[in-house]
């Protein structure tokens, strides 16, 4: 019988394994561009610290675990970091099958980006360290249910992280969103030149929750908007964009245009819920021109804050929120404020403030 059983084992087809690899410390790029198909690990762990001039190009893969291993990654000024190259639309959609886990860096440092992600389908970043880099620490474009979950920016020199649309040849606001795409107990250290700590653009269904802004002040703390051509002076038009969910966000600065921008389609619910503004707010707490609005269990809130908005009737929903984020129900200074309300820069034929879409449900304090 075990001659039998081991002239079986002989004749069966060779099993597939797991296949680790250690990235050797000199020409990290290289290493990346000539990695075995058959690789479903890599390992930093030939030294303490790696330096890259250049891209880390990704191959195509079911899945690719990288494991900084609590190394720290040098990246050259003109590094996208670990990135992919996508040709267009149609190949794009080829390669979205492929995915990724990025973790265990003690710090990323420098480049253009850290984290360049296009075309996946499930991919996760996590317990990384990001530093200086000069566009954005991530970038996720056409990064479908993507994970980012306890990461540290620091020192962005424009933007934190951002979550939006494919911007290669045939990618549009309704073919490549990064839909459902999840940020989870990040922070962002904002220098005195950042932008936006965190982005969101024409992607629908993502949620960004336990987040921390803070640091120098930056222009936004959070920019959501679905603006087709970028015009922010309209209502966002994508009809693609259905939902958004904030929760448990903590601003430990006042940011120096708007701490929250929203413009999204008007039939979209973005829901804002537990926002803690930490010290005085010397810009508006919220930037609203579009999408109904639900303000929930926001428990802090002082009268020299406000919420801006560039419509006439804007629809918002506050609930179970502090007393003092409330409209009073009248529209005062000629017909541009009413309480925490304030209409500014109007958009055409939106002249005079109208609270009739504001509900106010279950004050507190």
């Amino acid at each position: 019988m075990k001659r039998l059983v081991l002239f079986a084992l002989l004749l069966s087809p060779s099993v597939a394994v797991a296949s680790d690899h250690v990235v050797p410390v000199n020409n990290v790029a290289a290493f990346f561009a000539k990695l075995p198909k058959d690789a479903t690990r890599v390992i930093f762990s030939a030294a303490a610290v790696y330096r890259c001039e250049t891209d880390i190009i990704l191959p195509d893969a079911q899945l690719l675990v990288i494991d900084g291993a609590g190394a720290k990654l040098v990246l050259g000024p003109n590094s996208s970091g670990f990135t992919r190259r996508i040709a267009d639309q149609r190949d794009a959609l080829a390669r979205v099958s492929s995915r990724y886990v990025i973790r265990d860096f003690a710090s990323i440092e420098g480049g253009k980006k850290a984290i360049d992600l296009k075309a996946t389908l499930g991919s996760t970043v996590s317990n990384l360290r990001l530093v200086g880099q000069t566009e954005a620490a991530i970038d996720l474009r056409f990064a479908l249910m993507a994970r980012v979950e306890n990461v540290l920016v620091t020192n962005p020199k424009k933007r934190g992280i951002v979550v939006r649309i494919g911007d290669w040849p045939g990618a549009t606001w309704s073919n490549s969103q990064s839909n459902h795409t999840v940020l989870e107990q990040c922070r962002v250290y904002a220098s005195t030149t950042t932008t936006q700590a965190f982005t969101v653009l024409h992607s629908s269904g993502v949620r960004l929750q336990d987040c921390i802004s803070e640091g120098a002040s930056c222009e936004h703390d959070l920019y959501l908007s679905a603006a087709i051509g970028g015009m922010e002076t309209e209502v966002a038009k994508n009809t693609v964009v259905k939902q958004f969910a904030l929760a448990n966000f903590h601003v430990e600065h006042s940011a120096r245009k708007a701490s929250i921008f929203v413009n999204m389609p008007p039939k979209a619910v973005v829901e804002l819920r537990a926002v803690y503004w930490n010290g005085k707010q010397t810009a508006p707490v919220i930037d609203h021109v579009s999408g109904q609005l639900r303000l929930c269990d926001i428990g802090w809130f002082t009268e020299d804050m406000r919420i801006v908005t560039h419509v006439s009737a804007p629809r918002i929903d506050i609930d179970g929120c502090h007393s003092a984020l409330a409209t009073g129900g009248r529209v005062g200074s000629g017909g541009t404020r009413a309480g925490v309300l304030h209409l500014k820069d109007p958009l055409p034929g939106n002249t005079v403030l109208n609270v009739s879409q504001v509900r106010v449900t279950r004050p507190s304090m």
